[in-house]
């Protein structure tokens, strides 16, 4: 058993997401997950009578800053574990620190699969969970010609290659691969928009990130592209990114996610109020808000039982635990620190909302290694 510390001093943890820079339209939202979960468990008593007391830091979307606050929060703020990341760059940065102080990153952002460190819990789709059911989806209904257009790091250069062997499984082709910095200007993709029209694939597959993907579904509505025939298919277009651009830009295009806003679940549905009443009725949820909301929840569950933040105590109780998620039930998985998740395709209508049009009836177990594909 367990001792319990009888201590009445807060339970601190690190939280890393940028409020500032070209991914803060996403990690903003993960900060405000992160948040409302955190004040729920401290509204219901803390855990074992303790508050959670985050210690939070603007990396402001730049790689060596999120380096260089995971080392401050584990050696200098008493810090075990941290609850951030979103470009898989900034989580291939700070795994290594995690990993020397043995502290806990947990991460909820999807991402290209193919780690796995002792150090992590993921809590965003493997491509199993995202990535398999898109192309399936895609194939079926719009055809078998894709064109690739990313960010220029390593998850869309990750998950692009992915793509290629899964349509070279299906007999499907790549018809042209363009990738963009993060920062891209507007007038870029409109270059861009002249290769699209050229190849004339059936489908677009895009992992631009942060606000550069509003620029590209504004290039793509202004060069008089047409959705219901060679739809834009994305894994990290979420409500988030739909909110930068007006509906009709992001109206028929296509995306791949355990969650949307739109899921019909009453646990979802009072998951919505309760982030609209803290934040905004303005302000949207997403796949990575819910990531990030429910990690916490499984978190404090766990420290619950241990009473204890020393990760090997903790780690052991974290895998295989549960969690009615926004979603629908999740589990981490013991085997590989990943999470099993729901998945769904949505496509966005007129209100800017995703129509659920495929998913699981079950959660789907993370395969990161694509060992079953």
């Amino acid at each position: 058993m367990v001792k319990r510390t009888g201590g009445t001093e807060p339970w601190r943890i690190g939280v890393l997401f940028s409020r500032s820079g070209v991914t803060a339209v996403i990690e903003e939202t993960q900060l405000q997950g992160t948040i409302l979960a955190i004040e729920e468990v401290n509204a219901s008593g803390g855990v074992n009578g303790r508050e959670i007391e985050p210690v939070c830091y603007d990396p402001g979307s730049d790689v060596h800053a999120f380096a260089r606050y995971a080392s401050k929060l584990l050696t200098e703020d008493g810090v075990s574990s941290i609850f951030g990341c979103y470009t898989s760059s900034s989580r291939k940065a700070v795994v290594p620190i995690v990993e020397r102080h043995n502290g806990l990153l947990w991460y909820p952002t999807l991402y290209e699969g193919f780690e796995y460190s002792p150090n992590v819990i993921y809590t965003g789709a493997a491509p199993n969970q995202n990535i398999v059911a898109l192309v399936d989806y895609m194939l079926e209904t719009y055809g078998s010609r894709f064109y690739l257009v990313g960010s220029d790091y390593i998850y869309p250069r990750e998950s692009n290659r992915i793509m290629r062997e899964l349509l070279r499984q299906r007999r499907g082709k790549a018809l042209g691969e363009h990738y963009l910095d993060l920062g891209a200007r507007r007038s870029e993709f409109r270059l861009l928009m002249r290769d699209l029209r050229n190849n004339r694939p059936d489908v677009v597959f895009s992992t631009v990130v942060g606000e550069s993907t509003a620029f590209l579904y504004q290039a793509y509505a202004e060069a008089g592209f047409d959705p219901r025939t060679m739809p834009i298919a994305s894994l990290t277009t979420s409500e988030a990114e739909v909110s930068l651009m007006t509906v009709d830009a992001a109206r028929g295009h296509i995306t791949a996610a355990p969650y949307f806003e739109s899921v019909r679940t009453d646990r979802n549905a009072a998951f919505v109020r309760r982030y609209n009443r803290r934040f905004g009725d303005d302000q949207r949820t997403n796949l990575c808000v819910e990531a990030a909301y429910f990690q916490i929840h499984i978190f404090a569950r766990s420290l619950a039982e241990v009473d204890t933040m020393n990760p090997d105590v903790l780690k052991p109780v974290v895998l295989s635990s549960e969690y009615e998620a926004p979603q629908g039930l999740v589990s981490i998985d013991a085997d590989n620190g990943h999470t099993s998740l729901w998945t769904r395709v949505g496509r966005v209508n007129a209100m800017g909302q995703f129509d659920v049009v495929r998913e699981s009836m079950l959660p789907v177990r993370p395969d990161p290694y694509l060992v079953s594909h």
